[in-house]
């Protein structure tokens, strides 16, 4: 009888074991892509959703060169000044909030500007499918580090 236990314990463990390889890869451990790689993906991504004409593709690639610059000069920013220890004041905080405010809303005016209605309110389902995404996403990695 002991030694039945132990087999069906063992089972379980090797099976359990074997379930957590199938897991996806750790964050650490996925490709990264260039800047240039994601924003052709993502462009490739927003033909196929939303049925963009010539046209339409090289003014949105050109629009999401525009934002992953910035981007990108932001998180340099927000490197140096980590790096350099200095804690920015509650003024400081609130204008790039309201910079990031203003640039998301002029983003999206050029997006307006570019797609067809029809587009414009499938574009901006598809950010709200992501934005819900990503909060799933926050609260099982918050669940899994705590």
């Amino acid at each position: 009888m002991k030694k039945l236990f132990i087999a069906a314990m063992l089972l379980i463990g090797i099976a359990s074991f074997a379930q957590d390889a199938d897991q996806k890869p750790a964050r650490e451990q996925r490709e990264r892509l260039t800047p240039e790689q994601r924003n052709e993906k993502q462009l490739q991504k927003l033909t196929t959703e939303l049925g963009l004409d010539a046209n339409q593709q090289t003014q949105v690639k050109q629009l999401l060169a525009e934002r992953s610059a910035k981007a990108e000069k932001l998180r340099e920013t927000r490197e140096a000044r980590k790096d350099s220890d200095v804690k920015p004041t509650n003024a400081e905080k609130e204008a790039f909030k309201n910079e990031l405010k203003a640039e998301k809303e002029a983003n999206e005016a050029k997006m307006k500007a570019i797609l067809t209605a029809d587009q414009y309110t499938k574009w901006q389902s598809l950010r709200e499918k992501n934005k819900e995404k990503a909060k799933d996403k926050m609260k099982d990695y918050k669940k899994e580090n705590n």
